[in-house]
């Protein structure tokens, strides 16, 4: 998956939440450090965050750097992880409940201070594409201001063509590169007629293609269960 001419980074966005963006996240860190890239992780916006003392702390974070075997400074973790809610809903009611605004300039200054430092940035979104950051504006819309290109992460089973090409149809429709989609097995799922044909109706239906297929991993999928 490295790719050395997208020399900033890559946006990881799913069809939904719960199809193992962080997974992907974390395979792909932890492949752009095997190949010798200065690469690290952001997490702008993160619901569902446990509180340990007083501060808030970014389980998908704690979940990518931990199988990296990396430990950001503290300092930096703030950059890569900007905005975090108790909450486990979506980030414009998280937010709201807690009488904040999320503000895309601190998420493009924190982006800028971590590509300062570093040659390489996997960047995870919330959710899907269209899930609100606020009454007005989007995941979406924070995908176009860093304007990154995008990997779509996706469910092999029922009901995924659908969510998939809508948000391929949306990616395009806000001008944005598409690299691929990756197929994650987040559950023990048989790759029967329906998962084979889905995959194959994606890449034809989409004009994409599908650069990866992530295998169920119990252990995997149960550790990132423990760090929240």
């Amino acid at each position: 998956m490295v790719n050395r001419s997208y020399p900033h980074g890559i946006f990881i966005t799913g069809t939904d939440t719960g199809v193992g963006k962080t997974v992907v996240s974390a395979a792909l860190l932890c492949d752009l450090k095997s190949a010798g890239v200065d690469a690290v992780y952001m997490k702008p916006v993160q619901t569902g965050c446990p509180r340990r003392g007083k501060k808030l702390i970014s389980p998908d974070l704690a979940f990518v750097y931990s199988r990296a075997g990396i430990t950001p400074s503290e300092k930096e973790q703030q950059l890569m992880s900007p905005y975090r809610y108790r909450r486990a809903c979506s980030p414009h009611l998280a937010a709201g409940l807690e009488r904040q605004k999320i503000i895309f300039s601190r998420i493009i200054k924190s982006f800028a201070a971590l590509k300062r430092r570093h040659e390489f940035i996997v960047v995870e979104g919330a959710g899907g594409i269209l899930t609100p950051l606020s009454r007005q504006l989007s995941m979406l819309d924070l995908m176009k201001a860093l304007s990154l290109p995008v990997i779509v992460v996706a469910r092999p089973g029922l009901g995924t063509i659908n969510h998939t090409l809508l948000t391929l149809r949306e990616l395009r429709r806000a001008k944005l590169k598409i690299l691929g989609i990756v197929i994650n097995y987040a559950g023990d799922t048989r790759k029967t007629v329906i998962e084979k044909d889905n995959l194959k109706t994606i890449e034809q239906l989409g004009n994409t293609r599908i650069i990866a297929q992530l295998p169920f991993m119990r252990a995997l999928h149960g550790s990132a269960a423990a760090v929240r």
